[in-house]
């Protein structure tokens, strides 16, 4: 049986992630109690195994503290009845968050006449953490929108194939910030920048003309090789103590040109190791 446990912040896409999980065909139930899950799990999922073998449950900062403080004890249960649990721990910067509630003129959970929005999230990542750090995969929302978070919980989750690690290979620029879910980052900008030349700036990594540039360039072949040696010996090792999802940041100035080039070429290069990889192109979309 497979239970799939979503939480994160308020504002960062639980709600699109639960629909997104009901849309891959897990039963699902938002803002459970921590201290119903045990007795669901009991008496409910074992009970009925055809109806929950693929459930999934919301659980967030509703919750009291208490009940969240004890998470690890719960989780360690859940496992012991042979349960096959994961968790999806969603966040997104607090810009971000101030600017969706700003936009949405919803109220957080946790605020009141004495407790500012600003506050308030400071407070919900706290009372968080005990789940946080259970967490099988990490997801960043703060630059994703509906369709690409519905995707990408479907490429991560819903429709994985098991019997492999997920390895997410993401490009971005570190103009605009180093992914937060990100495993492992590399730098790419020491490496030539086809943005310079003049008939290469308006093209992506994606465009044969800057693949040809950057194949050309011999550092370009070095740090490929540099990392997919480290992923090829490492990942394994991943998989060995139960990890189900890595992810590959590879960050350039701008997140166009040699972030998304050595991306794709990775992912080529993983695709015949593994069924389970993913390619995002954090600037690009």
């Amino acid at each position: 049986m497979k239970l799939i446990i979503v939480s994160g912040l308020s504002g960062s896409g639980k709600s699109i992630a639960l629909d997104t999980l009901e849309d891959c065909g897990y039963y699902c139930i938002d803002n459970l109690p921590v201290t119903l899950l045990e007795d669901f799990i009991s008496h409910v999922m074992l009970v009925d195994h055809k109806t929950y073998a693929k459930t999934a449950i919301g659980i967030d900062a509703r919750n009291q503290s208490e009940s969240l403080a004890n998470f690890s004890e719960n989780l360690e249960l859940i496992r012991n009845k042979q349960i096959d649990c994961e968790i999806i721990f969603m966040q997104a910067e607090e810009s971000t968050l101030l600017k969706r509630y700003s936009e949405t003129r919803r109220r957080h959970p946790l605020t009141d006449l004495n407790v500012p929005l600003r506050e308030a999230l400071k407070i919900e990542r706290e009372m968080l953490t005990p789940i946080a750090r259970h967490a099988s995969v990490v997801i960043d929302t703060s630059r994703t929108h509906y369709h690409q978070l519905r995707e990408l919980i479907k490429d991560q989750i819903g429709e994985r194939d098991a019997r492999h690690i997920s390895l997410q290979f993401q490009s971005f620029g570190f103009k605009h910030g180093v992914p937060l879910d990100a495993d492992f980052v590399f730098d790419a900008r020491s490496l030539p920048n086809p943005y310079w030349i003049p008939e290469l700036r308006g093209l992506t990594g994606k465009d044969q003309p800057v693949i040809d540039f950057l194949n050309q360039q011999g550092h370009v072949a070095e740090l490929f090789n540099d990392i997919a040696g480290f992923l090829e010996r490492w990942i394994p090792r991943f998989e060995a103590e139960g990890r189900s999802y890595l992810t590959v940041a590879i960050g350039c100035t701008g997140g166009q040109h040699r972030s998304v080039c050595l991306v794709d070429a990775l992912a080529r290069q993983f695709k015949g190791n593994s069924s389970n990889v993913i390619v995002r192109h954090r600037e690009l979309q």
